[in-house]
């Protein structure tokens, strides 16, 4: 009897310990925007697949500001301003994105919408965090999201999206921890001497 009595004491130490351990959504995305959004920077490389059309290619990131390179396009965004390079016509593309634009190249960007605005919940599929964002609001820019996230360092491996009805799906590999240079984030006009400035502000 007093065995017992142990054996099930231990088992509900060990649910209770468990409980405690196990993060709520909210604390799982707090602990992917820490890692993402460190202080100095980061790389890592995207394949962005929607309508059957994938594009990849990679990208570096500070705070709200990224710069990312594919095989089409060049963007820097300094956090104000978006500067977009298409190579096949020799142009650079101003603008002043919205949230649910910059989402279209910047894999990162839920990591300043989940914090108001959206109903969280997660569960674990594969071995891997999945937190599901649903939106409280139809003003918000994303209506639906899916954020997969490494159990063990919390970096994000999968972000799928849903806005204006169209899912976006977004996979991330060989996240790196590199500092960024602010003039990484600046469209470098010395480089293209010849490109058309199409100002779209």
């Amino acid at each position: 009897m007093r065995r017992f009595s142990f054996i099930l004491l231990t088992g509900f130490l060990f649910l209770a310990s468990s409980a405690q351990a196990a993060l709520t959504p909210r604390q799982l995305l707090d602990k992917a925007a820490s890692v993402v959004g460190r202080k100095g920077g980061a790389t890592a490389q995207f394949t962005i697949t929607a309508d059957k059309h994938t594009m990849s290619g990679t990208i570096a990131i500070k705070g709200s500001k990224f710069y990312a390179q594919t095989q089409q396009t060049t963007t820097w965004y300094d956090g104000k301003t978006q500067w977009t390079y298409v190579a096949d016509t020799d142009e650079v593309n101003i603008s002043q994105p919205t949230k649910a634009q910059q989402t279209q190249l910047n894999p990162y960007t839920f990591l300043s919408l989940y914090k108001k605005g959206y109903a969280l919940s997660a569960r674990k599929v594969k071995g891997m965090h999945e937190v599901r964002l649903v939106a409280q609001n139809a003003k918000q820019p994303i209506q639906e999201a899916f954020i997969t996230l490494n159990p063990t360092t919390y970096q994000p491996t999968m972000v799928r999206m849903k806005q204006q009805g169209r899912w976006l799906t977004i996979t991330i590999r060989n996240f790196r921890a590199v500092n960024q240079s602010d003039a990484t984030f600046v469209f470098p006009s010395k480089r293209y001497p010849t490109a058309e400035i199409i100002d779209l502000r």
